[in-house]
């Protein structure tokens, strides 16, 4: 991946990098994100369950937009996302959760 695909990326999810991360851009409600499984089958290159924890290795300055993503899906199993530069960390409720999450992310990787 090359730095332009991945700022086209960020652009098609309307994020952009401040200080604190990157964040929405406001006024741009109308268009929609791509696909979560398009950012996971992109950008996810390893994903690790430690009990209720999952922990997802991307792509180099990847992790927040796929975390950003997750967020918005507002699944019932994640309580929370966490993400650094190319490692993201989802906190679900419990193990099952957990296992339910670590599928439904396999199986957007093809």
């Amino acid at each position: 991946m090359t730095q332009a695909t991945l700022s086209r990326d960020l652009n098609e999810l309307r994020l952009f990098k401040t200080p604190d991360g990157y964040v929405l851009r406001s006024g741009d409600a109308t268009e929609p994100a791509p696909a979560i499984s398009r950012l996971v089958n992109e950008f996810v290159r390893d994903i690790r369950r430690a009990q209720n924890l999952l922990v997802i290795k991307t792509i180099p300055g990847s992790a927040q937009p796929v975390a950003v993503a997750i967020d918005a899906e507002a699944w019932s199993e994640v309580v929370g996302t966490v993400a650094g530069d190319d490692t993201l960390l989802i906190i679900t409720g419990n193990n099952k959760a957990a296992k339910t999450m670590q599928a439904r992310l396999e199986a957007m990787r093809v």
